[in-house]
This record gives C-alpha cells, structure tokens and sequence, in this order.
C-alpha cells in the first residue's frame, strides 16, 4: 500500500514540475515574441511621427514663401495703379493694364484719400456699387486694414530721377539764401502733395489661404493615425497575450492528460487490493478533481456552451471543496437565498473563479481569517460578492490586478485573476472587478452576471 500511495505522489510531483517547467518555458519564448513585435511597431510609429513633422514643416514653409511673393506681387500692382493715374503720353499703357488685369487671384480693394471705394478686384461676390455693397466693400477694406494688409500710394509724385534733381535744387536754393542772410521757407513737393494718395488694401489669395489651414489638416490627419497606430499596437499586443494564456491552458490540459489518466488506473488497482481502506475514496476525489482542472484549462480558447445552472449549487461547492484543504483557522461561509438562482453558466469555467478567488483571499489572510460568499438576485442580474479579512489592495492596483503577470506572491505567475477576468467576461458577459478594499482589513471582490 505504501508502495502505491508513494508512487502516485510521485506522479502528482512530476506532473506539478513538468507544468512549471513548460509554462517557464513557453511564457518566456512568447514575451520575447511579443518585446521583439513591440519594438518593431514603436519603431515604426516613430518614422510615421518623423515624416508628419518634416511633412508639416515643409508646408509651413512654403505658405510662407508664398505669402511673400504675394506681397511683392500687390506692391507691384499698387506701382502699376499709380502709373496709371499719373499716365502721360509717354506712358506704356499696355505694360501698365497688362500688370493690373494679371492679377487673378488676390483680393484687392482701392480707397481714396476720403475712405471712398474707387474699385476692386478678386472679391468673391458679385454686386452693384449700391450703397449696400459699397458699405459691404468698406467694411471688408477695413479688416484688411486692420490685419496689416494696405499699401499707401501717393499720386501726381515725380519719379525717382526727377526727384533727385529737384532735392538737388532745393538744396542750391538754400545754400545761396544762407550765404545771403535771407530767410526762407521751402516747401516739399512730396509734402505738398501728400493728400492725393490712395490705399491699396489686399488680402490673401483664396489657394494662399487654403494652403495655410492646409498644416492643420494634416497635423489632425497625422493625430488620427498615431491613434489609431497606438490603439491597434495595444490591441495586437492584448491578442498576443491573450494566445499565450490560451496556449499556456491548453498544453497544460495537454500534459496533465496522460498522467491523470494512469493516477485513474492506478486508484482502480488500489481499490481492488485494498476495497476497505478509508483514504482511497479521497484520493479518488483529488485524482477527479484533477481531471476537472484539465477540462478546464483545455476550454480556455473555445466557445464552450452556458447552460442553465444554480450558482448557490456552484457556490456551496467552491465552500466544500475549500473548506477540505484549508487550515481550521480560516472560516469560509457562503450566505445564498432559499431558492435556487439559475443563470447561463460554464459550469466548471465559473467554479474555478471562485476557487481562486478563495484561495487569494486565503494567500492575503495568512492562513487565519474569514471569508463570506454572497449572493444576491437582482431583476435583471446576479451579484456575487467575494469578501475576506485579509492584508487589503492598495486603491491605485485596483485594476493592475487583473492584468496577466501581476502577482504579489513569491512563486505566483499573475495568472489567476487574468484568467478570471476572461472568463466572466467572454464566456459570461459579465463583469469582475474590486467593489472595495483597505489596507490591513480586507478586500471585496464582486462579479455581476446577466440573468
């Protein structure tokens, strides 16, 4: 008998070691898959985020430049405009009329001296010079003014070389008066005439300012597409991890087989040699409920199918099953209504939540404390509360602990509430989350089901 018993123990040590040594194994080929992935896709948005920037700068640019030719380009139409009003008979109309009617594209309003509207061009509406439009006319030279954009012409002014010589006679004039004690007042052509001016007033050109809204486009297209890149970078990480646990469960389920297979063999010869020993029948128990852990761990990754069951049925025996492996100073109560609560569950999925919800909680106890299971029945939804006496989680981890490799035990892998968290809510559509929890008094944890 102690042959048989020492043998399964040994089988039970070596199914727990070859399982710790492939989740090693496999956990780490796949985390250096996914950091490799990583690097590539952060690589990759980085190049994106580098090409908008010159993209952007580029385009800046180039509005820039633009907008100064521009410039140049009203300055010149302004020059042509006051040829044109001081046209003589040795004026080049044709050069002169051929400057003002190119320009095509950029808005210009001439005033006069007054603020009268004399003509325009470019403006992109089409009126009579009524009153209406002509207050319309001045309201828009106005704002144009106000941004920087007019040029002030004087008219009936010399051109440079005449100026010259009559700044050089002028100042012949005074020197001869000086050297004469005679006093005189001059009198600056330019000052004289300095009433007669018009005001040019421009604005940009309908492709100069689509250009210019054109960078924040396309800085919101580039802010789009980082999201997008970041939100589809989190999600292809999240699928890696979720193949991992998938893969981690169903090599687990895979190895587990054959030995639970010979422990079943093995418990039926014990119980045909000695039928009246009293720890068979336990043994029994473990070497099923092994096989129900395999069963497990091979439907995470499948669609299994809900059926109806009694969630105080499954509660009672998550209490049973813990009760017969914990420490007499650890009180497990589970407070459920008189009548059964039936919702779609996977039966064996779900009893596993709350046997490592339990057994958490008996971890954070340090093996003396209380536990109490409750559930309540709601119109549309099963509340299932989870509370302990244990060590507490701090508020900031209150969703870190679901996350896969999050672990406050020495020789724990983090897989646990990662894997509860799945299964309430894609096999369940539920939700599992920390309803509470202070430091040195305890924690609860609460999973709510759709009825």
């Amino acid at each position: 008998m102690r042959y048989y018993v020492g043998y399964l123990l040994i089988r039970l040590s070596s199914i727990n070691s070859q399982n710790y040594l492939l989740v090693f194994l496999f956990s780490c080929l796949r985390l250096i898959m996914l950091q490799r992935i990583r690097n590539i896709k952060v690589i990759l948005v980085a190049v994106a985020i580098i090409i908008a920037i010159a993209s952007l700068l580029t385009s800046h640019l180039l509005t820039r430049d633009l907008q100064i030719e521009e410039t140049k380009s009203v300055e010149v139409w302004a020059e042509a405009m006051r040829s044109l009003n001081n046209a003589d008979e040795n004026t080049d109309l044709n050069l002169v009329l051929k400057v003002i009617n190119g320009n095509n594209t950029i808005p210009v309003i001439v005033m006069d001296q007054n603020g009268m509207v004399q003509t325009h061009r470019n403006i992109n509406k089409t009126f009579q010079l009524d009153e209406d439009s002509l207050a319309y006319l001045q309201n828009l030279a106005e704002n144009m003014k106000r941004d920087g954009n007019v040029i002030k012409i004087y008219l009936n002014m010399p051109d440079d070389n005449e100026q010259q010589l009559q700044n050089e006679e002028i100042s012949n004039f005074v020197d001869s008066a000086k050297e004469q004690a005679t006093s005189v007042t001059v009198i600056n052509p330019q000052q004289q005439q300095q009433g007669d001016f018009l005001e040019i007033c421009y604005d940009e050109s309908v492709m100069l300012k689509r250009l210019a809204v054109y960078p924040y486009i396309q800085l919101a297209v580039v802010i789009i597409f980082v999201v997008i890149a970041i939100f589809a970078l989190f999600s292809m990480m999240k699928s890696e991890q979720n193949k991992v646990w998938v893969g981690l469960s169903k090599e687990t389920a895979h190895q587990l087989g054959t030995p639970i297979s010979s422990l079943m063999a093995w418990s039926t010869v014990l119980k045909e040699a000695y039928p009246d020993d009293e720890l068979l029948p336990e043994m029994e128990k473990d070497v099923k409920r092994l096989e129900r852990i395999a069963e497990r761990f091979s439907k995470i990754g499948s669609v299994p199918e809900p059926k109806p069951e009694d969630v105080c049925e499954i509660m009672n025996r998550v209490v049973d099953y813990m009760d017969r492996r914990t420490s007499n100073k650890v009180k497990i109560t589970c407070h459920v209504p008189d009548e059964p609560v039936i919702v779609n569950l996977v039966a064996s999925l779900f009893e596993w939540v709350g046997e490592n919800l339990c057994k958490n909680a008996v971890d954070a106890m340090a093996g003396t404390g209380k536990i109490d299971i409750f559930v309540k029945e709601k119109q549309y939804q099963v509340d299932i509360e989870f509370v302990d006496t244990g060590k507490g989680i701090p508020k900031n981890n209150f969703k870190t602990v679901f996350k896969p490799g999050f672990t406050t035990k020495e020789r724990g892998w983090g897989l646990g509430l990662s894997l509860a968290k799945r299964i309430i809510e894609e096999y369940h559509n539920g939700k599992i989350f920390v309803k509470s929890s202070e430091i040195g008094v305890g924690t609860t944890f609460k999973i709510e089901l759709p009825k």
